[in-house]
């Protein structure tokens, strides 16, 4: 397969057994983007997630496959795939998950918004966004954390925890990703922080995101300690930015 010679968008796709997913979630990406490229980034998954991408790409010029070997985490997958869009000329770079939380129709919204900004979060938490299909506790939660966040780091975005997100090239080519050590939520956090030290212009466009419509979620109260004991790291200064 040809190397992409592009410098358009660039939609990275992490996978870890989301086979029932991704052959839905690609066609709906490229509905809405049909420039754009995607690349997923398969962490060896056992449910044959990246034999199916392969196979995709193999039909579709636009998707690329990365089979990622190492340590597993969110955070390390999206760090393959901005170093992976880094080294080819991709100007608008998105990171969304497999599982249609992160609806595709959003993402031209995205675009129009970077077109002013450096970096576009979606936000569950403004007029326009909200979350449907969770319980109250785990709505609790998620709101809970967005304000500790908030709070901690003094920073006024509605919605850090959030893996929907649309960035520059010149704000990831700012930002040292092999010092990032965060590989859940936090990971998510430490982005935005990182892009706003560095005085980077930070907007957000309301979402509305459902639960999962298929596999099970990678959340663990390893991910969640992660997070509590981050945000202090990084107000703490015991984070590199």
């Amino acid at each position: 397969m040809s190397e992409p010679t592009g410098d358009g968008a660039l939609v990275i796709v992490p996978t870890y057994n989301e086979r029932e997913n991704i052959e839905r979630v690609v066609p709906a990406i490229l509905a809405v983007l049909p420039e754009a490229h995607v690349l997923i980034v398969d962490d060896l998954s056992p449910d044959g997630t990246g034999a199916l991408a392969d196979a995709m790409a193999q039909v579709d010029s636009r998707i690329f496959v990365e089979h990622r070997d190492g340590e597993r985490g969110l955070g390390r997958a999206y760090i393959h795939g901005f170093n992976w869009a880094l080294q080819r000329h991709y100007q608008f770079i998105f990171e969304m998950d497999a599982d249609f939380s992160h609806q595709p129709r959003y993402l031209p919204d995205f675009l129009t918004a970077a077109q002013d900004s450096d970096l576009v979060l979606g936000c569950r938490y403004m007029k326009g966004g909200g979350i449907e299909g969770w319980g109250a506790h785990r709505l609790a939660l998620s709101r809970g954390g967005n304000l500790y966040a908030r709070t901690v780091l003094g920073l006024p975005q509605r919605d850090l925890t959030g893996g929907f997100k649309c960035f520059r090239r010149s704000v990831l080519e700012s930002i040292a990703l092999d010092t990032i050590k965060s590989v859940g939520y936090c990971f998510q956090i430490e982005l935005t922080w990182r892009a706003l030290r560095a005085g980077f212009r930070v907007a957000e466009v309301p979402i509305v995101f459902p639960d999962r419509e298929a596999g099970t979620s990678k959340m663990s109260l390893a991910i969640a300690w992660e997070g509590v004991v981050g945000v202090w790291k990084m107000r703490l200064g015991m984070v590199n930015d």
